[in-house]
């Protein structure tokens, strides 16, 4: 296998240092990283500047961008062959719920999938874990399990591990996306000069968090692994919309 790997905690973070040793074992890995920590930055792509890539180790690739500028430069030129697959992570952090749609790292996993290559994107559970290797060993029983079958369409995965050793959790389960409540209130403070500044207040804690979503499995110490797709078309309403639309 050929692997492309990346994240958004940036090139030097520890998950992603681990991810690709445990990888290596499988699978010929190639690394293209952004140079700094980008959480958050979704599925942005740069397109106000060129990108400055430099290979700081064979077939280690450092990118001064998004997590998407990374894979797409990776998928359309950079790289001299289709990788089989596309893994983003380990993140430090959950990504779970409303988070896949801000997450670096998923959008990461995205971009490699709307090439059509299946994708993975991985996560602990808990900022500064202490298991990362959990989560390899996961990432690794996960891609045998894909190897060994044929789905029907492209897999693209919002994977989730619990900060547990390997041996202490329960299991993987197949889960749907819970829901955060509203985020906490921006945070207001004030420069030397007077200015006031803004930080983004932190994520709602879990709403719609029952059995089978994302939230519960972790939460009981399972693997949460969520199929997710980029379709945001709301189906439901086109039926409708095209009636009163006469």
């Amino acid at each position: 296998m050929k692997i492309l790997v990346s994240n958004d905690d940036g090139y030097f973070a520890p998950g992603l240092t681990l991810i690709v040793e445990y990888l290596k074992k499988i699978a010929e890995v190639v690394v293209v990283a952004p140079d700094r920590n980008r959480s958050g930055a979704s599925s942005s792509l740069t397109l106000d500047k060129p990108l400055s890539v430099s290979e700081i180790s064979p077939n280690n690739y450092v990118v001064d961008g998004t997590p998407t500028d990374c894979v797409h430069l990776a998928l359309t030129g950079l790289l001299k062959f289709k990788p089989d697959m596309v893994v983003s992570g380990i993140n430090d952090g959950a990504n779970m719920g409303d988070d896949t749609l801000y997450s670096g790292t998923v959008a990461a996993a995205i971009e490699g999938y709307t090439i059509g290559i299946p994708s993975i994107a991985v996560s602990m559970a808990k900022h500064k874990p202490k298991h990362f290797e959990t989560a390899a060993l996961v990432t690794l029983d996960l891609i045998d399990k894909l190897n060994s079958q044929s789905p029907k369409e492209t897999p693209l995965l919002n994977v989730n591990v619990p900060d547990l050793p390997y041996n202490d959790v329960r299991g993987l389960l197949i889960t749907r996306l819970g829901k955060r409540k509203q985020a906490d209130p921006i945070i207001k403070n004030l420069t030397p000069k007077g200015h006031n500044v803004y930080w983004i207040g932190p994520a709602g804690d879990p709403n719609d968090c029952g059995e089978g979503t994302d939230f519960f499995a972790v939460k009981e110490n399972y693997v949460s692994i969520s199929p997710i797709q980029i379709d945001l078309t709301n189906h439901k309403l086109i039926e409708h919309m095209s009636e009163w639309l006469k």
